[in-house]
């Protein structure tokens, strides 16, 4: 069983995949409560999915959490009558149900892309054979009020054996030395991870970054990295789900 907010199929508006188009599972559960949240509701279980009955239309059925594996993939399955790149596993935070996605991913017709905040070392460590891409996040202790220094180190080393790319998002809150701690971070278990600055979309207590600061931060970031891109959130303002 699982523990879902929602499945809809929808356009990828953060990091490496922007543009494309993916099935979006939203798990339920989260173990961090970072500033700039814009889905703070998913950070507890919920009483009740919400289910798309096609492909990008926004009619949804409502059903009783928590949802069986089999009815889940059905569900999931059901929406891949259009072509879509991958099945992207969010949340919340998607690794706090590893065990259902360890029985859900084979049952999947499609890649399975997981977007993490990546700190649940163990937890990836299970799911790692059923995944195909990670979007990992890197949350400086400026956002998630601690630092996660060493939980992000090994799970990146663990992630680096599959397709990985880094999410770092930029506020106006944002440190010169936790920058530079991040990037050393990512640059010590491989250069050529992509490294993907978020400027961030203000909600809560973060605060907007500037302009002449997000160019300053990718400069400096590619002293030690060989690709780094600044990718706002654009499902924002293209009004996506």
């Amino acid at each position: 069983m699982a523990n879902i907010i929602e499945i809809f199929s929808s356009i990828q508006g953060e990091g490496l995949y922007v543009g494309t188009r993916q099935i979006f599972v939203r798990f339920a559960g989260c173990n961090l409560a970072c500033d700039y949240c814009d889905t703070p509701d998913s950070r507890k279980l919920c009483d009740h999915a919400l289910v798309e009955c096609a492909p990008g239309k926004r009619i949804f059925d409502k059903i009783a959490n928590p949802l069986s594996i089999d009815y889940l993939a059905q569900r999931i399955n059901s929406l891949l009558t259009i072509r879509h790149h991958s099945i992207s596993l969010t949340g919340g935070e998607p690794l706090g149900q590893t065990e259902s996605i360890i029985k859900l991913a084979p049952k999947l017709k499609g890649l399975i892309y997981l977007e993490t905040n990546g700190t649940m070392v163990e937890k990836l460590a299970q799911a790692l054979p059923y995944i195909h891409i990670i979007s990992m996040d890197l949350k400086l202790p400026s956002i998630a009020g601690k630092a996660y220094w060493q939980e992000h180190y090994e799970f990146l080393r663990l992630a680096a054996g599959k397709e990985v790319f880094i999410k770092l998002v930029i506020t106006g809150q944002t440190g010169s030395d936790e920058f530079k701690q991040a990037v050393d971070l990512v640059a010590s278990v491989n250069n050529r991870i992509p490294l993907i600055l978020q400027p961030v979309t203000p909600c809560n207590a973060s605060t907007a970054v500037q302009p002449d600061a997000m160019l300053t931060y990718q400069a400096e970031a590619l002293k030690l990295l060989e690709n780094v891109r600044v990718i706002p959130q654009t499902h924002k303002f293209m009004g996506q789900l």
